[in-house]
């Protein structure tokens, strides 16, 4: 999901199907009752699961929500939330089938049911908002539902359904309060998550309380959770040093993180590998000054990620040359390879076959706020008009505005986090390079889609390294995108919160309710 998540996963393999296990969720005594403070500089885009596909909005919903799936702290497979039991039908990869567990209860006091879980599966289809998952459902032809049994009908064999069924896209909403046709809106949330949301502020907090009726596979007792939303780093750091948080994650200032030490003795500090990635995505479409694959060629070969990693970040990311980064199946240095070095001479080549004016001029967005991102784009437009080729607009804007700017095409370059949707390398395949995929960049390659086609036949994902390692050839030399870099992962705790080590682990589940008083 798109990014403003500390163990990375190597080996992924797909349930044939899962089995039960319940948690209740019971508020305790004693310090329990005292609200534990959460920073971040993630935003929340929506309130409804169908109408936001980030790593802000996923976080909350992780909380308030469930899916039929989740998964557990460094789990590698998915096991059953709101399902007693979830499995394919047959060796086909086409069918899948859960049970819907027993006494479900929305806040409203009514009980789950199989038609909830369907209704909510086919509205984000129907809705198909340009901000929503939509896409990441692309397999997904029909669901039904009979009794407490819910089936899903694919279009293609797809052995990474299950994982998807795990994410914010599967979040189960009451049918009786989100219209069908259309977002919901105001700052209601109607779910059966480990917490339920009692205040909402728009970029500004989200008040949770542990939900009584929880049934699912959530462990903990749950403190009362007050999430913080800061506009930008320097601000997080400035609530965290004052003590007005209590827990601080995404993102802090790269100077601070750089400091930090897991042997401080009066703060917690995690740090850990992640999967994580940002990319510098750049409009393929034929209205935009990018359009030539070897005008976006000539940019690869600008461009110096291990200065960008080392200057602007101080040494808090790795430089990534490929689309799945290290330690996921399938991983490869394809841009490397194919650009090793920077290289002037060899851009201007490319822009001389290309037949185009230099310097080429084009805009390039950010989100304000989400992270270091001016001061990356500061560095990224030095690198590309220090060759004098190529003359860079750099455009900040808030959030919002920054996705819907870039879903309409109005932007010709953009750099954006990515915040794995689920531990497989598929989340960086359809949703990234794919045709209709969710970054919007109009690229669309028969070739590329026939592999991400191909890589869901397999059960055991190991076996599609292959067809992954030809994927991020291909990306490299249409150059839709161009990786950056990859993050580690850092949670910063006062020294009486524990649990912060759950908090998030590249599975894309953002754990509030691990977090406690110690």
């Amino acid at each position: 999901m798109r990014s403003v998540r500390m163990r990375i996963l190597a080996t992924l393999l797909v349930l044939a199907a899962v089995g039960v296990g319940g948690w209740q969720m019971m508020p305790s005594s004693g310090s329990k009752n005292k609200t534990i403070t959460v920073g971040t500089t993630d935003a929340v885009t929506a309130l409804d699961p169908a109408g936001a596909y980030d790593a802000g909005s996923w976080a909350l919903y992780s909380n308030v929500f469930q899916s039929l799936l989740t998964f557990a702290p460094g789990g590698a497979q998915p096991v059953p939330d709101a399902a007693r039991s979830c499995a394919f039908v047959g060796s086909g990869l086409k069918t899948y089938r859960c049970v819907l567990r027993d006494g479900l209860k929305f806040p409203s006091g009514r009980t789950m049911t199989a038609e909830d879980v369907k209704y909510s599966f086919d509205r984000v289809k129907r809705i198909n908002s340009d901000l929503g998952p939509a896409s990441l459902l692309s397999t997904l032809g029909s669901v039904s539902a009979d009794g407490a049994t819910v089936t899903f009908r694919l279009s293609s064999p797809d052995a990474t359904f299950p994982f998807k069924v795990a994410t914010g896209a599967g979040s189960i909403v009451d049918r009786e309060k989100y219209p069908a046709k259309a977002l919901r809106t105001g700052s209601r949330v109607d779910g059966t998550g480990p917490y339920r949301l009692t205040s909402y502020t728009t970029n500004k907090r989200a008040v949770l309380e542990p939900n009584p009726k929880y049934q699912g596979d959530a462990k903990g007792d749950g403190s009362p959770v007050e999430l913080r939303y800061y506009s930008d780093s320097d601000h997080l750091d400035s609530a965290w040093r004052t003590e007005q948080i209590d827990v601080a994650t995404r993102t802090l200032p790269p100077g601070v993180l750089s400091t930090l030490s897991a042997s401080d003795p009066h703060r917690r500090v995690t740090e850990s590998e992640s999967s994580d990635t940002r990319n510098l995505y750049l409009n393929t479409r034929a209205t935009s000054p990018l359009h030539d694959a070897r005008v976006r060629r000539a940019m690869a070969w600008l461009i110096d990620r291990e200065r960008l990693a080392a200057t602007v970040y101080e040494g808090t990311v790795d430089p990534l040359y490929s689309l799945i980064p290290t330690g996921i199946t399938g991983h490869t240095t394809s841009f490397f390879d194919d650009y090793p070095t920077q290289s002037a001479t060899k851009a201007r080549q490319l822009l001389t076959e290309a037949g185009v004016s230099v310097p080429v001029r084009f805009t390039f967005g950010y989100g304000r706020g989400r992270g270091s991102g001016a001061e990356e784009a500061a560095e990224l437009k030095r690198q590309l008009e220090s060759s004098g080729l190529f003359k860079v607009d750099v455009r900040g804007y808030e959030w919002t505005d920054f996705q819907k700017r870039w879903a309409a095409g109005k932007l010709d370059a953009y750099a954006v986090g990515w915040v794995a949707d689920f531990p497989d390398p598929d989340t960086f395949g359809g949703s990234l390079v794919g045709t209709g995929g969710s970054m919007n960049t109009g690229y669309s390659s028969k070739a590329v889609d026939s592999l991400i086609v191909g890589t869901r036949q397999y059960a055991d994902r190991s076996a599609a390294a292959k067809d992954f390692s030809e994927l991020q050839a291909d990306v490299a030399v249409d150059v839709p995108l161009i990786p950056l870099w990859q993050s580690k992962e850092y949670v910063v705790s006062s020294e009486d919160v524990g649990g912060g080590q759950y908090l998030e682990d590249g599975t894309g589940v953002f754990r509030l309710w691990r977090l406690d008083w110690i």
